[in-house]
């Protein structure tokens, strides 16, 4: 079923549970590269943990060839925001700060999220600035559970909780023209999901529909550019940033975070829907 103004694909449970399929792949491998971070392993290294983790499932990396881009993951270090192409070349260092991209697909269906981690001691405030982004991200999913139960969710409620969330935790840049995206049968659907605005915009959230949510910032400006590569976006001003994402899938009873392996319970309680185990 698909809304035609923005060509929105709306899921059934059953191709939700697909979905759930695919995602705990990928909370699968970015479980093990997060266990491999460390001072001395490279990116590449970090690709082909990923790769293997999801070609062992029968699954697909979603990334590998999209549109030419040449690796299962994104990992962005430092002032690289997204998009970031692994390379042997670029070792993590101590106090790094890496954000890990990954996507996959099984039986047709794709899974997208991302994790920001620090290598070895890192700086306090940059591990509070992932923390933040993290924090953002969950209070847009919540905004997503509390529309979908009261009716009345627009899709900029989402954009308004996660930009309400990172301003009042201090004075971080949040990247703009880059956010979340509707997902299923391909990675990139619509609607885009900015991570600001202001609420009660844009699109209803309805029951089927499936988003990817993400929001990035930075320690500094929230301008970037895009590097020669034609992939890796970093921060205009060179300061550090921090990028994570879920999927999540809207449900008659609640909210079902499909990348998370508890479904999003522990950040979202009730608001999860009872659906999953």
């Amino acid at each position: 079923m698909r809304r035609q103004e923005l060509n929105i694909q709306l899921k059934t449970p059953e191709q939700i549970e697909k979905m759930r399929a695919a995602g705990l792949v990928v909370a699968a491998a970015l479980d093990a590269m997060r266990a491999a971070v460390a001072p001395g392993v490279s990116t590449a290294d970090l690709d082909a943990i990923a790769e293997k983790v999801i070609r062992d499932a029968g699954a697909i990396p979603s990334f590998k060839g999209y549109h030419g881009f040449p690796a299962s993951i994104c990992a962005s270090v430092n002032e690289q925001v997204v998009h970031g192409i692994p390379s042997a070349g670029q070792v993590l260092r101590e106090g790094d700060l890496i954000s890990l991209d990954c996507g996959a697909i099984l039986e047709g269906w794709h899974g997208d999220s991302a994790i920001t981690v620090g290598v070895g001691e890192t700086d306090p405030a940059l591990l509070r600035m992932a923390e933040v982004a993290e924090d953002a991200m969950w209070a847009g999913i919540a905004a997503a559970a509390r529309g979908i139960a009261n009716g009345r969710g627009r899709l900029t409620d989402i954009s308004f909780n996660i930009e309400r969330s990172i301003r009042k935790a201090g004075r971080y840049g949040i990247v703009d023209g880059y956010g979340g995206h509707g997902i299923g049968t391909e990675m990139h659907q619509d609607p885009h999901v900015l991570n600001h605005g202001k609420p009660g915009r844009g699109i209803r959230l309805e029951v089927g529909l499936a988003l990817a949510i993400e929001p990035m910032i930075t320690m500094g400006s929230p301008r970037t550019v895009e590097l020669e590569d034609g992939w890796t976006v970093v921060t205009r001003d060179g300061s550090r940033a921090a990028h994570v994402e879920h999927t999540m899938a809207l449900m008659e009873d609640g909210v079902w975070v499909t990348t998370a392996p508890d479904g999003g319970r522990a950040r979202l309680g009730e608001l999860v829907t009872a659906r999953q185990p």
